[in-house]
């Protein structure tokens, strides 16, 4: 008696690269329409999987160029732009040859995406950590400056130190640390890519916090951009002790 379509496709979603290929074999034959539907979708599934093997190896570039040096330890931040809330910088540490597959600058990422890698990151990284820095602070020094601190603060927080830092675009003062800016690396390179995501979803979930403190400017929507409803509240409201004050002069 022949397994019906339902244990067939059980198969091919438990089947590794490997077993896939052999379940290929052993239905080639069989002619109904839904195994070979389930066949042709383990293709289409597989050349997925090595596009993304492809563009990920494009993301190691750098990884691979600079992996001589030792640790090396992607940095980026989130919020520079905001009219509230705090910047954030993420340092992350991958092992060698780590594979996430998925992983890019997080604002190419849906927020539901960015919190799946988010917890892979931080499952397969050897250190991880952020720096915050708050409004006040912003206002005190200026946003440039208090980006560098955030960047400080999330290399010092590692507990593994680094050899390298792979910079998204900025090299940051005061640090003894070789580095190495790239330009759009949060696109480039994985490890900046993984900085990013740590980030941003660090700062979302400060901002969403925020929004039941500070109801009615959308914090949970807008994450402290200044969107029309973010600036319509701010004129109505009036600014909160997160609003960067140094930021929101032309709107109230």
């Amino acid at each position: 008696m022949s397994k019906s379509i339902s244990q067939i496709r059980q198969e091919f979603d438990e089947a590794d690269e490997e077993r896939g290929e052999v379940l290929c074999r052993l239905y080639a034959g069989d002619a109904r329409a839904g195994v070979q539907n389930l066949i042709e979708r383990y293709r289409r599934r597989k050349e997925a999987l090595k596009k993304e093997r492809t563009r990920l190896a494009g993301m190691m570039i750098y990884e691979k160029k600079y992996r001589e040096y030792g640790r090396l330890c992607g940095i980026d931040e989130a919020g520079r732009g905001p009219l509230a809330g705090p910047v954030v910088a993420g340092a992350v540490i991958l092992p060698e040859n780590c594979e996430i597959l998925g992983i890019n600058d997080s604002k190419k990422l849906t927020a539901k995406k960015r919190e799946v890698l988010y917890d892979e990151i931080m499952e397969k990284a050897v250190a991880v950590s952020t720096g915050i820095v708050s409004p006040q602070r912003i206002d005190e020094i200026n946003i440039l400056q208090a980006t560098y601190e955030a960047m400080r603060e999330a290399v010092a927080g590692l507990g593994t130190e680094p050899d390298l830092l792979l910079n998204d675009a900025v090299t940051i003062p005061e640090v003894i640390i070789p580095q190495v800016p790239i330009v759009k690396g949060d696109a480039k390179s994985v490890s900046i890519a993984a900085a990013s995501i740590i980030a941003k979803v660090t700062r979302d979930r400060i901002m969403v916090e925020y929004e039941n403190r500070f109801p009615g400017y959308g914090f949970a929507s807008n994450k402290g951009y200044g969107s029309a409803e973010h600036i319509e509240a701010l004129r109505r409201l009036g600014p909160t002790p997160i609003h960067r004050n140094s930021f929101i002069g032309n709107f109230i």
